[in-house]
């Protein structure tokens, strides 16, 4: 357990020198921006890009992997959402179900899984993006719509039209491209996604931690965020277990990784979704910020679980 707490403290301690350096002032909320639009457009998607391309398709893409990650994916989003509707509009009942449902697997993934499952868990994180962002983001966005005619199906074609020009979903597809020709990427192609991609890890997690600088926790908000927290980080990677591992049978490589991307903490993304949408934001902000912070015990001992015991070096 020691050597999983090792291995992901520094991982947290980026995540909270940008949560101390926004929350006192250090940096100006529009250098997180720019940090985080770096990693988003540049870094993260090169990064992804090389490591889906560098191995056959058939080794990063597992169809039956990804069908049981997404009918859990959808099942806590609507979950959660039937649990809050008696007591909540329908928007800010989809809110807290994105909440429950989107993980920072783009943001957290990367530097948390690699170093325990290598270049191969490129391909999990792939699918838990495309799970939580592609399908979560559109189905959020048509629920939380406003009650008017024809305003949620212009919610999702303004989320689909988004998604297609994503620059991770797209990285990830022309990595899978890449991988199914076989094709290398020439020597200094490869150096370059490498050195860009390096990047992504420390300004993803600057950024994700200066974005929780602005953040706040109510009082009144505390049992909500709770219990979202406690669906994201407990109950859905114990589904994918039961799913992936029980139901469904896969090499247990599929099942760590599996469990390991659904005990990621809420996504900043869900919130920018709630807060687009004005349904839910406070509870979203408060999950997001609750479960990073809950994460940073939790998720060191559900890698412990499931991982072979580790060296760190």
């Amino acid at each position: 357990m020691l050597a999983f707490l090792s291995l992901c403290a520094p991982i947290f301690a980026v995540i909270l020198l940008g949560w101390a350096a926004a929350r006192f002032g250090l940096v100006a909320p529009s250098v997180v921006d720019a940090v985080g639009h770096f990693s988003f457009h540049f870094a993260l998607p090169a990064l992804l890009l090389r490591l889906m391309g560098s191995q056959p398709l058939g080794q990063s893409f597992e169809p039956v992997f990804f069908a049981g990650y997404l009918a859990v994916c959808l099942a806590i989003f609507f979950s959660v959402l039937a649990i809050a509707r008696p007591w909540q509009r329908r928007g800010a009942a989809a809110a807290m179900g994105a909440g429950a449902a989107m993980g920072n697997v783009g943001y957290l993934g990367p530097p948390l899984l690699l170093p325990l499952l290598g270049e191969r868990g490129a391909g999990p994180v792939a699918m838990a993006i495309m799970s939580e962002v592609a399908v979560v983001l559109a189905l959020g966005s048509l629920l939380m719509a406003p009650a008017m005619p024809g305003a949620g199906l212009r919610a999702m074609g303004r989320a689909l039209r988004s998604l297609l020009v994503n620059p991770v979903l797209l990285s990830i597809a022309g990595g899978a491209l890449v991988g199914a020709i076989g094709l290398p990427f020439p020597g200094p192609v490869d150096r370059f996604l490498g050195f860009l991609g390096g990047a992504a890890g420390p300004t993803a997690l600057f950024a994700l931690g200066g974005t929780l600088g602005r953040l706040a926790v109510g009082r009144r908000l505390l049992l909500v965020a709770g219990g979202l927290s406690a669906g994201k980080l407990i109950a859905y990677p114990l589904l994918v277990w039961l799913v992936i591992g029980v139901v469904l049978q896969r090499e247990w490589f599929w099942v760590q990784a599996g469990v390991m991307l659904a005990a990621m903490p809420t996504a900043t993304n869900a919130f920018v979704l709630a807060q687009r949408n004005h349904a839910g934001t406070e509870e979203v902000s408060a999950t997001v910020l609750l479960s990073t912070l809950l994460a940073s015990l939790l998720f060191p001992l559900t890698a412990w679980l499931v991982t072979p015991a580790v060296a760190v070096p």
